[in-house]
Parts: structure tokens; sequence; C-alpha cells
């Protein structure tokens, strides 16, 4: 089953990056995913690992997956390794040419399923589809209100310390 969902943040791309390339930060905006555990010495980045369960009804379902495209700024994609076959790719595009007012086009994309499980596979992959593209839609969303909150507050902070200094 292929989902993708997207949304336009305010912010440049670094910002956005930050959230998506932190595994510290994953489980605050990732919905659905009850554990996102570093399962490698390297915490991010090309190879990095980890142990990513996402609840799916009233099933936890996960892999154990590798970073396997890292180019800061605008891809990160991952595939498993062993649990349920999954591939995810997080696309970041700036957009605008207004500096002052930076846009981010955000894109989140995941293909999985059930290998080698005949028509019970795909049924289930089916059954799970709204679920998981709800995940997607509600990711995006907490992505967007975490980074535009912290863009705002750094505006402000920088507003406090301009007219602290001319005071």
């Amino acid at each position: 089953m292929r989902l993708s969902e997207s949304v336009d943040v305010a912010a440049d791309a670094d910002a956005v990056w930050s959230f998506i390339a932190d595994p510290t930060r994953v489980l605050h905006f990732m919905s659905g995913i009850t554990r996102w555990e570093v399962l490698s010495e390297e915490p991010s980045g090309m190879g990095s690992r980890y142990r990513m369960l996402m609840r799916v009804g009233s099933a936890e379902v996960g892999s154990l997956i590798e970073i396997v495209e890292f180019s800061p700024g605008r891809d990160l994609a991952w595939t498993s390794v062993t649990g349920v076959d999954q591939r995810a790719r997080w696309r970041l595009r700036e957009r605008g040419d207004d500096p002052q007012r930076p846009r981010t086009h955000v894109e989140f994309r995941l293909s999985y399923g059930v290998a080698g499980a005949g028509i019970t596979g795909w049924l289930s992959e089916r059954v799970a589809a709204p679920q998981v593209r709800e995940h997607l839609r509600r990711s995006l969303a907490q992505l967007k209100r975490q980074v535009e909150h912290e863009q705002q507050r750094a505006s402000a902070a920088e507003r406090r310390a301009r007219r602290t200094a001319r005071a």
C-alpha cells in the first residue's frame, strides 16, 4: 500500500529538517508511533537504525528500519531491515522567493506491505490504510504546528533582544 500526504510550513527547510532528522523529536510529532528507539552507534544520518512501532487498531506493528538516504534540508528515506516491509521518504522543498517569509513544502510518503502473506496480507493492508493515512496527516499537522511555533518563539526572542540592546 502506498500513501502520501503533504503540507506547507511557514519556515525554511533547515528548521523543518531539524525536527525530522532528530530522533529525539520523532515521538513528539509522529502520530501513532509508539516506539522510535535508536539501535545504531550514530543516532542520525546514513545507516542509522531504529526500532519503530506504530499503533494500527489494537496492534503495534513495525520494523527495524535503516536510513538509506540522508540529504540535509532535502530528503530523508528509510527502508525496513526486518519486520513489516516498509519504505518511507520525507521530501522538503523550499517555496516562494521572499526570504523574509520562507515556506517549505513537506511531503511524507510511506509504502508498506506484509510480504508473503497472500490474500490475507493484501486485505490487512487495505483495512489498515485509512488509519495509517490519518497518522500521516496528523504527523504533518503536528510537525507544521511545532516548527511554526518554534519559529515564532525564536522571532519573539530576537525582537526582545533588539529592544533590550537599544535600551
